[in-house]
């Protein structure tokens, strides 16, 4: 009970300094490493950050974790993190194997049960991506497609004389002929 409150000067000084320290080289890496660590995050994304949010917090309030090795744990995880995106971006095998693929979950007025009921998404949270795109009839989307990032987008329909092909056949969009 007598360190509820306060341990030491001492220990708290090593605190607010092991703090600053973290902060800024944490803010310093995520800068040279890119856009990709704080981007709209996909599974890969998140469990790196959170890596690097628990080293982070264990180097400030850990005695016995030096600044020296939780910045080499972090570095070496925006490092992997680095290469495997890298490489994701040239392999398009690796990259179906560490990130999610996007997912139809509504298609031309019908919601898609299956595809819910594996992505656990509930009827609700497909109206409220149509509602904050400004869409409130069914018949104006083309599709939801629920992304790796785990967000939903909107697709909406196009005019009719860019929906038909020639022979009077309904179309899907470019960005959705990949997902059909």
């Amino acid at each position: 009970m007598d360190m509820l409150f306060f341990d030491s000067r001492q220990t708290l000084v090593r605190m607010v300094i092991s703090a600053a320290v973290v902060y800024v080289c944490i803010v310093l890496l995520h800068k040279v490493s890119g856009k990709r660590s704080t981007s709209q995050l996909n599974n890969f994304d998140w469990v790196v950050t959170v890596m690097i949010g628990s080293i982070g917090a264990s180097t400030i309030i850990l005695k016995n974790v030096p600044i020296i090795e939780g910045m080499a744990s972090i570095i070496t995880l925006l490092t992997l993190q680095y290469l495997v995106t890298k490489y994701a971006s040239i392999s398009p095998e690796f990259a179906s194997t560490i990130l999610s693929e996007p997912r139809v979950v509504f298609y031309q007025g019908q919601f898609l049960p299956d595809a819910m009921r594996e992505e656990r998404l509930t009827r609700q949270e497909i109206e409220c991506a149509m509602r904050s795109e400004g869409i409130n009839d069914y018949e104006e989307v083309a599709a939801v497609i629920f992304e790796s990032d785990a967000k939903l987008t909107v697709v909406p329909k196009r005019d009719k004389g860019d929906r038909v092909d020639e022979q009077g056949n309904l179309k899907p969009s470019d960005t959705l002929k990949t997902l059909m």
